[in-house]
């Protein structure tokens, strides 16, 4: 019984060291565009933009098939932050159909939700809670504000709320830049 433990031990070292040495030498290093701009994205995973997650949308903006302005939770900010990555002009691009409407988190009506579980599958990141029959909640920690449960709930029972400011997360403001200072 040892020899076999130590035989598959044998094979077990050799074959790790076989693998580890062929996946240094065989390595194809990828684009570091896009790993730059996937940390960039909001990485809710929330397939808004058209894509499955955010690495496929990074890897389509390196690639120079996708918009700056793919990302809709990451909003005006976001777009601008990714065309100066990339080195894009935004000029003459319309950022009105860009919705900047602040940190948002999904909040659950408790009178009108019916337990159906709908917007429990929809979520990304499981942030929704709840059971069949049984009434949801939402962990704010885990929610990213994607609306992908607001579509999905067949009472309106979920809405997209702004989070409120606190002192944890409050940002002072950038001054906005006026034509005196142009």
């Amino acid at each position: 019984m040892l020899i076999a433990v130590g035989s598959l031990a044998l094979m077990g070292l050799a074959l790790g060291a076989v693998l580890g040495t062929a996946a240094r030498y065989l390595a194809v290093e990828g684009n570091p565009i896009e790993g730059e701009l996937k940390d960039m994205l909001p990485g809710s995973q929330c397939g808004q933009c058209g894509y499955v997650g955010c690495a496929q949308a990074a890897a389509a903006l390196a690639a120079g098939s996708a918009a700056v302005t793919l990302c809709p939770p990451g909003g005006r900010a976001l777009a601008q932050a990714l065309a100066a990555k990339l080195g894009i002009s935004l000029n003459g691009v319309d950022l009105s159909a860009v919705a900047d409407n602040g940190p948002q988190l999904a909040f659950v009506a408790e009178e009108i939700c019916i337990g159906c579980c709908r917007c429990l599958k929809a979520c990304p990141t499981d942030a929704i809670v709840g059971a069949a029959k049984q009434i949801h909640n939402v962990i704010r920690e885990a929610c990213t504000g994607c609306a992908a449960c607001v579509e999905r709930c067949p009472t309106e029972a979920v809405s997209l709320v702004p989070v409120a400011v606190s002192l944890q997360h409050w940002v002072w403001p950038k001054p906005e830049l006026t034509a005196a200072h142009a």
